[in-house]
């Protein structure tokens, strides 16, 4: 198995963690204009949020090069960030791991693992999973952004962030999968993404994937229950979807048996130093 296999998918790795996690950390105080009740109303979807824990959601990245990959699980936050989902194994472009139409990616404890065919070769040679630390996707930086930072990995964290974005504006009301929304945008920049900024460094393959983003536009759609319906995030060249189809009663994340599980960390890194 060639380690030149990840370089096409790694990107929907590090987007399925950071866009959920890249607002969390600022510290500025939020502009008060006459946003009060824009505010207001933030505060009550992020604090609800917050408290559920979990989701059941679909996740559309976009990396900008004409082929957006799906991502459909259930994501927790309530005890530290976890997902378990299936996306498109050909949008992925991950057909040199897996030959069934979808892959299912797990993130729990600090790490991603994938469910893959058994390889003949290799540090995954005869294994049903692939695992690869977050450090090795977001570089050092970025991993110790999110591990460091209480519930900067959720939702609620980029949520959150909008409090602290200038010029949010209430674009109205809009239907989304059924259900009567308003809509909220706002623009972050490096000031308002606090420590997650720092993060956004050389050894970080989520610069370079965005093309060195300074700024973050995020758009979201808050239901009559207080609750973000859909949320869109565009970092740089990188466009993310969520889709919130119901909140709470998700089945906890757990890592795959070790014994069944390869690491490729080392090599993943290796390949980031070549690259860079």
């Amino acid at each position: 198995m060639k380690v030149r296999h990840t370089a096409a998918w790694i990107g929907v790795t590090a987007v399925a963690l950071v866009t959920t996690s890249a607002c969390g950390g600022a510290a500025q105080k939020a502009a008060v204009d006459n946003a009060d009740t824009i505010m207001a109303a933030l505060a009550r979807a992020t604090d609800r949020t917050e408290k559920i824990g979990s989701a059941q959601m679909n996740m559309t990245a976009d990396m900008g090069n004409g082929t957006p990959v799906s991502m459909n699980g259930t994501y927790s936050w309530g005890d530290g960030y976890a997902f378990d989902v299936e996306m498109d194994t050909a949008a992925a472009q991950m057909q040199a791991l897996q030959d069934a139409p979808t892959t299912r990616m797990l993130f729990v404890d600090g790490a991603y693992y994938y469910d893959i065919d058994p390889q003949s070769s290799g540090p995954i040679a005869g294994k049903e999973w692939m695992k690869i630390d977050a450090s090795a996707v977001l570089g050092e930086k970025g991993a110790q952004a999110l591990s460091t930072s209480p519930g900067a990995s959720s939702p609620a964290a980029s949520m959150r962030g909008l409090k602290f974005a200038k010029d949010v504006e209430d674009l109205g009301q809009e239907t989304i999968n059924g259900k009567s929304t308003v809509h909220y945008r706002a623009e972050l920049g490096e000031k308002e993404l606090g420590k997650f900024a720092d993060a956004y460094t050389e050894d970080n393959p989520f610069t370079n994937l965005a093309g060195n983003p300074s700024t973050i536009v995020m758009d979201i759609w808050v239901g009559e229950d207080d609750l973000p319906v859909r949320m869109k995030q565009d970092i740089g060249n990188v466009s993310m979807t969520m889709d919130f189809l119901k909140f709470g009663a998700t089945a906890g994340v757990e890592a795959p048996p070790a014994a069944e599980t390869g690491d490729l960390t080392e090599q993943v890194e290796q390949m980031q130093t070549q690259q860079g």
